[in-house]
């Protein structure tokens, strides 16, 4: 088990990251919670991580934070749930509101997230109520990334192939980046600004 990657960021496209390891590219993929941690293109980070053995690929996930991981290894384990549908809840809520919304039984939020129908949303409350207990998501701060403001040129246009991504009709995703969207906006921005507007 790959369980951390240590490198160079070497290109960001969401919801993929591409990351030189002393030569070796890997190709990772990171939801919109680990997207808005990173820093600049040729910077250095530490990642951890969760693979995924198929038959026909090996996957290779990323999460700026312990508790990002451990809510994503939780959500795999969810009958219906597979890593697609958990990228897309930890990229439109937080694992402390997520957590919240499971505790509280509030289906209505969940099913704001794309890919989560209500029979979704009740079976996630049923099977992780009790492991969601209060303080098992709290992540250690440090295991962030450090922050950098760079601006990627295509910012719409890489937004709403992210959201795209999550499980968005393009259409959709063009309206909410395009309702977000304002000069100088960076892609982690304007994605952040859209998955706000929708889940909110």
């Amino acid at each position: 088990m790959i369980a951390r990657i240590k490198g160079v960021l070497i290109e960001k496209r969401p919801p993929w990251l591409l990351v030189d390891v002393n030569g070796v590219g890997y190709e990772v993929e990171a939801p919109m919670s680990t997207f808005y941690n990173l820093p600049g293109i040729n910077s250095e980070i530490c990642l951890l991580t969760h693979l995924i053995i198929r038959d026909d690929a090996h996957l290779l996930f990323a999460f700026a934070t312990d508790a990002e991981r451990r809510l994503f290894r939780a959500l795999i384990k969810v009958n219906g749930v597979g890593a697609k549908v958990a990228l897309a809840i930890l990229s439109g809520i937080s694992a402390e509101d997520f957590s919240l919304c499971i505790q509280s039984g509030d289906i209505s939020s969940l099913t704001r997230i794309p890919g989560i129908g209500k029979k979704t949303a009740e079976r996630l409350i049923v099977e992780m109520r009790d492991k969601l207990l209060p303080g098992n998501l709290t992540g250690d701060a440090s295991s962030h990334p450090l922050k950098a403001g760079v601006r990627a040129e295509t910012a719409v246009d890489q937004a709403q192939a992210a959201l795209i991504s999550l499980g968005y009709k393009p259409s959709d995703a063009l309206r909410m980046v395009k309702t977000v969207s304002e000069d100088g906006a960076s892609t982690e921005d304007l994605i952040r600004r859209a998955l706000r507007g929708a889940v909110g």
